[in-house]
Formats: C-alpha cells, structure tokens, sequence
C-alpha cells in the first residue's frame, strides 16, 4: 500500500512539474481507522488520533521515532526548522498530503537570489520511503498542536497488519 502511494506521489510531483500547490493540510479529526491502525480524515488523508489521557495513534509514535532518526539533522527538532531547512512543523499547516509525499519522493529545490535550498529526495530510502505516511502524521499532530515537542509518554500497540506492511516494505528495496 505504501509503495502505491508513494508511485502515485511521485507521479503527481512529476506531473505538477515539481511545484507544490499549498491547498492545506485540512482538518486533522479522525473520523476512520484502518486494519492496520492508521487514522483518516474525512478526506481519507491519513492523520493522527490523542486519546484525552495523551496516548498517540503508533504512527505518530513511529513517526516521531522516524523524524528523528531521518530528518531533524536539516529540519531541526521536533520539526520547528533550521537555518538551511524550513520548519516542518509549520509547511504542515498549509501543504496537503499529494504534496508532502512528492516532496519527500522527489526532493525540491529552492533557489533565491540569498541561497540555494537543496532537500534530496528519499524515495529510494526505505527508511524514508517505507515510513512516509508516518512522518507526514507526525508533523501533522506537531503542525496542529496535538503533540508536543517530547517524546509521546504513551502510545498504541503496533498491529500485526502494521508489521506485515512494514516488513514487506523494508523487503522490497
């Protein structure tokens, strides 16, 4: 399913001529969940479900683990940016699920008479690539100020759907 997404990401990217159009990330509330454990939206857009105790969906755990061991080296800490990389935390509020993922696939790059922005792109890197919807849940639940700049104390138990995706995922590249 992943890889599905992230073919029809980086067609989408490509055929947008690699422009992201700013649509909005929409609202966040959960209205669904899959077999898998993944929460949608009522666009069917994955998103991010807080229980009223704090306890996070796992793939806004998975993806905080994600975000840190892939991307806060340029995008900063807990998404909030860096002086060579935006702050996702906040590109989140405004670019939507298609866009996010052709970004992440295909890369981008920015150039303004100041600097030259350069993000590679990881869709080849199954770190990245087989963990994109949580990374994009991640920084949706950051962007909406449901999770915090920490570690989630809590979170749900991986599913064995969840782990039959990943390790196909992980398997294929």
């Amino acid at each position: 399913m992943r890889k599905i997404w992230l073919t029809a990401a980086t067609a989408f990217f490509v055929a947008a001529g690699g422009v992201a159009f700013a649509d909005g990330s929409g609202d966040p509330t959960a209205v669904k969940q899959s077999e898998n454990g993944e929460y949608y939206d009522k666009e069917g857009d994955p998103t991010f479900k807080v229980a009223s105790d704090g306890t996070v969906d796992w793939f806004t755990y998975s993806g905080y683990r994600r975000y840190h061991s892939e991307c806060h080296v340029c995008h900063g800490p807990d998404g909030m940016g860096s002086t060579y990389a935006p702050a996702l935390k906040d590109s989140l509020k405004t670019m939507s699920y298609p866009d996010f993922l052709g970004v992440v696939a295909g890369g981008r790059k920015n150039v303004s008479t100041a600097q030259e922005n350069v993000m590679p792109a990881f869709g080849s890197n199954p770190n990245v690539a087989c963990y994109m919807d949580d990374l994009y849940i991640y920084l949706r639940a950051r962007a909406n100020d449901a999770v915090g700049r920490v570690r989630p104390a809590k979170h749900e138990e991986k599913t064995d759907a969840y782990t039959k995706a990943e390790d196909s995922c992980m398997g294929q590249h």
